[in-house]
């Protein structure tokens, strides 16, 4: 992915549109609970501040579909924003309304201003060209730092860079560098995890690793649709019955390309869906009725551990299990601390695998972890992401 990035442009007194993905989670009383995702922004603002640039920040926070919901309200981000960064951000009360639009004229070198939410308008995620036009009126140049949107083409992502000369940020640089590099140069054994709860949510993905991995290690409710498929009752585990064949050919598939698929031997089952439920180990041809899959066993733990020991290079995306549930989360946390202590390249595809990465603080032992889910999947199938696509090429 051969794009042009903030070094690669003059930036020096520009009035510089940033889109970032502020998207973070927060309490109910609008306290920020993760600032993973702001922090990672902060290599690309500082840069951009040392070019004494005019800094206007904008992006989405949750699903406010188009309306103007306090909840959703980026205030709390140039808060947690000015203290990371020893300075003030000027915070701007809409998107592409007057104030933005004054703030936005009167901003000096040196100064960072940030927009309202743009998903308070409908037009971002329609990619309206008017909406885009207006808010790259603001600009005089587009840098792209939000991967996690990198595969939506909305406003803020794709609509802006017909307008303005569109570069990337470090954070996407850094994602397309780690996840290219694993994909089309791994150092080998090249192995993958695949968690997560259906089987036809990474089917791409599945198809596009089985013709670069040497392993395949299965985890998460998926597991279950594979053992159906394999003649064996599941209980209640969630098991996705119309998937049947293609797990099937996803096994046959494995074995014509000499890949070895590995899935659980054993599982946790309990009772109910409930964190306190009464739960047991079984193995994954003897799962009871009336019980469910939460989690993968011990056994398991144990023989995905010796496998992955042996690998160079590892990409591991989604839970192995109900890790909110702290009694299924051992399958998740026990392999998660094996990878904190090999040697490897080693990189976390977003999404749920990555916030069990950060809750057992072991983020720091991870060659890379994308901050993106849905994007750093679509990038594993293969797929043109529109924000990337759109950027400037060196």
């Amino acid at each position: 992915m051969n794009k042009k990035t903030v070094k690669d442009i003059d930036l020096k007194d520009k009035k510089v549109l940033v889109r970032c993905d502020f998207n973070v989670p927060m309490d109910e009383n609008q306290n920020i609970t993760d600032n993973t995702r702001i922090k990672a922004a902060l290599p690309t603002i500082k840069y951009l501040l040392e070019q004494n640039c005019k800094v206007i920040l904008c992006s989405h926070l949750g699903r406010p579909k188009g309306e103007v919901l306090p909840e959703f309200s980026l205030k709390p981000v140039a808060k947690e924003l000015s203290r990371l960064l020893g300075k003030d951000v000027i915070m701007a009360n809409d998107v592409v309304g007057e104030d933005a639009k004054q703030k936005a004229e009167n901003i000096k070198n040196g100064e960072i201003l940030l927009l309202e939410n743009l998903r308070f308008h409908r037009e971002e995620t329609d990619n309206d060209p008017e909406f885009a036009k207006r808010l790259a009126s603001f600009g005089e140049i587009f840098v792209n730092d939000a991967f996690g949107t990198a595969h939506r083409a909305h406003a803020s992502t794709e609509g802006v860079t017909k307008y303005l000369p569109a570069v990337s940020g470090f954070l996407i640089e850094k994602e397309l560098k780690f996840l290219g590099d694993a994909i089309s140069n791994p150092e080998r054994p090249f192995m993958a995890i695949l968690g997560g709860r259906k089987v036809s949510d990474k089917i791409g993905v599945i198809e596009s690793l089985l013709e670069k991995v040497d392993v395949l290690l299965i985890g998460g409710a998926m597991a279950y649709t594979f053992f159906k498929a394999m003649g064996y009752e599941v209980g209640n585990s969630i098991c996705e019955l119309d998937k049947l064949d293609l797990a099937k050919e996803i096994m046959q598939k494995a074995k014509e390309k000499n890949v070895k698929f590995m899935l659980p031997v054993d599982t946790k089952v309990g009772k109910e869906f409930d964190p306190n439920t009464e739960s047991k180990i079984v193995k994954y041809t003897e799962i009871p009725d009336g019980w469910e899959g939460f989690d993968i066993g011990t056994e398991t733990i144990k023989i995905y551990a010796e496998e992955l020991k042996k690998a160079k290079t590892i990409i591991w995306n989604g839970p192995l299990g109900l890790s909110e549930f702290e009694q299924f989360a051992v399958g998740t946390n026990s392999i998660a601390k094996t990878l904190a202590d090999l040697d490897v390249v080693k990189i976390i595809g977003g999404g749920d695998s990555a916030a069990a990465i950060e809750k057992a603080g072991l983020a720091d032992k991870f060659t890379h972890i994308s901050t993106g889910g849905g994007a750093s999947l679509e990038f594993l199938e293969g797929k043109k992401l529109p924000g990337i696509e759109a950027l400037q090429d060196k």
